[in-house]
């Protein structure tokens, strides 16, 4: 259901754009805009996840050089199925995450230094799932392609205001196409975006959740993100804001209202699904697992991860003070064997 709903999405962003080219200029226009849609699709298949990297700054690394967060991309990939992705660093105090590539076979995953100086071990890891789930569910491909419908959309409103008004160029509606094409189709393309982007994030939490097996690390992971985005900005991010649905978090400043025009679902209402379905796989272990093991909500004595280290809680109030990143001061391991880039 997920995927029909993204896939009429599509093709209402496409008939979007368009319809902006008739209102342009007939159906010359739209002739016209439905090649120019092809044109940056298939440049944007190809090209999105290295423009997007480089837009950060994004620097990869490998067991060499980060291997500890390596390992950690590592043993996700294994336990979802997928090709071990490209490993990016991003030198950016801010906590935050992303995934890019066309398919599982040319993805790459991206995590801030600040992400692994802030999140606990397992934290860390509830990220990357978030990310690999992506990946698994092709979103990147998916928003790359809105993403570029949309810039394109708001590219031809501009065109609109030089070149609509001519009486040469068959528009059929006059000076009103014209103002529709100006300042509705743009609006209305941003909102398919956001459309788009909230509901893939739900999705990829869930199945991030079941990659790593703990839903509650990802929770207290949003909630640690959250509260960092807001106080750490993100300078690459606001220089690109067309960029900012990609992240696990919003890294732009004021964006966290979870309505029409926000590229994330509210924090607090992901917290909140990642909690239930912690009690719901609670309630469907065996008894004598559950008589033996603490509560996931409220656990007395957090339970182990994958790494052998204890998962930390989501509290639903006011959260404790972040742990001590697992790799010290240095998140990208010894210095001695790091090769060389902007931490040198």
């Amino acid at each position: 259901m997920n995927t029909l709903r993204t896939a009429m999405l599509l093709a209402a962003m496409t008939a979007l754009f368009m319809g902006v080219g008739y209102l342009i200029g007939g159906s010359g226009g739209m002739i016209i805009a439905l090649l120019i849609a092809a044109g940056t699709n298939l440049f944007s298949y190809w090209n999105a996840d290295k423009m997007v990297l480089s837009m950060n700054h994004a620097v990869e690394v490998d067991e060499k050089n980060a291997p500890e967060y390596y390992a950690i991309v590592q043993a996700l990939a294994k336990q979802a199925g997928l090709p071990m992705p490209k490993t990016y660093l991003i030198d950016n105090p801010q906590p935050n995450a992303f995934a890019t590539g066309r398919n599982p076979e040319n993805a790459a995953v991206a995590a801030s230094t600040g992400l692994l100086e802030r999140l606990s071990h397992e934290e860390v890891a509830a990220v990357m799932a978030h990310e690999l789930a992506h990946v698994q569910h092709r979103d990147t491909l998916t928003m790359t392609i809105v993403a570029t419908l949309a810039g394109a959309i708001s590219m031809l409103g501009n065109f609109a205001f030089f070149f609509g008004g001519s009486r040469e160029n068959n528009n059929p509606f006059g000076f009103v196409g014209v103002l529709v094409a100006m300042l509705v189709a743009p609006l209305a393309a941003m909102i398919v975006q956001m459309a788009v982007s909230r509901t893939r994030e739900y999705e990829a939490d869930r199945r991030g959740a079941e990659i790593c097996g703990h839903p509650l690390w990802l929770a207290s992971a949003l909630n640690k993100i959250a509260r960092g985005a807001e106080q750490i900005p993100n300078e690459d991010a606001e220089r690109n804001p067309a960029m900012a649905h990609l992240f696990i978090i919003n890294p732009l400043h004021g964006e966290r209202m979870d309505n029409l025009f926000s590229t994330h679902p509210s924090t607090e209402n992901r917290i909140a699904a990642l909690q239930e379905m912690a009690r719901a796989m609670a309630g469907a272990a065996p008894a004598s697992r559950r008589a033996a093991s603490p509560p996931p909500i409220q656990p007395e004595e957090p339970s182990a991860g994958p790494w052998g280290k204890p998962a930390d809680p989501a509290p639903e109030t006011e959260p404790p003070p972040p742990k001590p990143n697992p790799w010290g001061r240095n998140p990208t391991g010894p210095r001695n064997v790091r090769s060389k880039g902007p931490w040198s």
